[in-house]
């Protein structure tokens, strides 16, 4: 058994966290990014563009990941690190590869032999241990154990290759450069020389060696079309936008302005100060930071949003509120958008501006309806005017997002209790109903 608990210990080491346990990022203007940079690699790799999600996850190491079908999970270390969006875009190829092949459905191709051959070596070692040779019985385990390991990393290597070279072939269809795609494994391979990690054997990794990959790519680029023709000037400054933006929300404050200096007045760099400053607790330097943003960009809706917001956030509800109304004027189907200005409004408590509330939120679940945020603010707008049972659907809404399975559960309980059955308020609470109890037998299997 303790054969059988290493090797599962082995596989889930071997596997990317879990994005539930690290913080996911949401940002509008990012996720739009994301979409559109990755659009001809997914057409490329024969997904659908509207299934594919990628997800921004506060991390600051250099790592990305597939899971739970065709979901992205990019971590923000990885585009602080990018020089630019041709290697984001590499890196994304590379990710799709692994969707494209069904490698999350495939694992248990790999997990399975490993397995059978950690049982094999438990059942000759006991045989060996039954016979009066303990020690021969543990070197049994020992090379089982090694010889499972070896299997699934081995495994795990051929994978990475063959989606390497399908994350090649997206970005030839695609018309993109694999320059980005080199430039990257370079630095992954600049930070295993720093680490002093052993570039003369791959046996005990889950990857190849980025300098065999930087080998069997580069020969295929350099015969691409493609491999000339620099990034997107159009998406290269969005990313640049992006990546100042992210370094202000998740690195110190002193760091931040090392990096982008008082006097610097790109949008990178405004964006950047803005988010150290705000987070630091300094609104007035904040404000000045976002109304320079706002004054080169005067219809920008994520310039008007980052300025609506501060205002929000430092309590200045009253004027959050026409910065906010401009930014949705200016992008009406960003639903993080929607949401912030909903929120401005109910923070407000004025009845009038609650009823301007209500269509913008419903609009902003109707667009994405996994933002638990937005679902709170239509729960307070429907406790306040007294409609309990909608109230309560909204509060299962936001727990079964959050994973609280009996906070969904019993919210739901009561709004199918207080709605008129058959109705599609009705149908879902029922569904978060059978969903929520679900959840909570699994977690009490789990338990036993």
């Amino acid at each position: 058994m303790r054969a059988i608990l290493a090797l599962f210990a082995m596989l889930v080491l071997a596997m990317p966290r879990p994005a539930a346990a690290q913080s996911i990022l949401r940002d509008a203007e990012t996720e739009a990014f994301f979409r559109d940079i990755s659009k001809d690699l997914v057409l490329a790799a024969g997904l659908e563009p509207r299934n594919v999600q990628f997800v921004l996850v506060g991390d600051s190491s250099i790592n990305a990941f597939v899971t739970g079908g065709q979901n992205v999970f990019i971590h923000s270390g990885l585009i602080i690190a990018a020089d630019n969006v041709n290697e984001l875009q590499g890196v994304i190829a590379h990710e799709l590869g692994h969707i494209a092949a069904g490698h999350n459905v495939r694992f248990g191709e790999g997990a399975g032999p490993a397995s059978k051959i950690s049982l094999l070596s438990l059942v000759g070692a006991a045989l060996a241990v039954a016979a009066g040779a303990g020690e021969a019985g543990m070197a049994i385990l020992g090379l089982g154990t090694a010889a499972a390991q070896g299997r699934f990393l081995a495994f795990t290597r051929d994978q990475e290759s063959r989606t390497d070279q399908a994350g090649a072939v997206f970005l030839s269809k695609a018309g993109i450069s694999g320059r980005g795609s080199i430039a990257f494994f370079r630095k992954l391979q600049g930070m295993e020389y720093r680490l002093a990690i052993s570039q003369d054997n791959e046996y005990a990794r889950t990857h190849p060696l980025s300098s065999t990959r930087v080998n069997n790519l580069l020969a295929v680029y350099e015969r691409d079309k493609a491999w000339d023709t620099p990034p997107d000037k159009a998406l290269q400054a969005r990313f640049e936008r992006i990546k100042g933006k992210l370094v202000g929300f998740v690195e110190e404050p002193r760091l931040v302005m090392q990096r982008y200096p008082e006097g610097t007045n790109t949008p990178a760099a405004l964006y950047a100060r803005a988010y150290a400053w705000h987070r630091s607790g300094h609104p007035d330097q904040a404000m000045a930071e976002a109304a320079r943003l706002v004054a080169s960009g005067p219809n920008d809706p994520y310039f008007l949003e980052l300025e609506g917001q501060i205002l929000l956030e430092s309590g200045k509800v009253d004027d959050s509120l026409p910065v906010l109304r401009r930014a949705v004027a200016q992008a009406p189907g960003e639903p993080m958008i929607l949401t912030l200005l909903g929120h401005a409004l109910v923070t407000s408590e004025d009845p009038k501006l609650q009823a301007e509330a209500e269509p913008l939120l419903r609009k902003a679940v109707s667009l994405d309806r996994e933002n638990p945020f937005t679902w709170y603010q239509l729960g307070v707008i429907y406790d306040r005017r007294g409609d309990k049972p909608r109230a309560a659907l909204a509060a299962a809404e936001r727990f079964s997002l959050e994973g609280n399975a009996m906070g969904a559960m019993m919210n739901a309980r009561m709004a199918r209790a207080g709605l008129p059955a058959g109705t599609p308020d009705f149908i879902r609470a029922d569904d978060i109903t059978l969903v929520a109890g679900d959840a909570l037998d699994l977690q009490k299997r789990k338990k036993r």
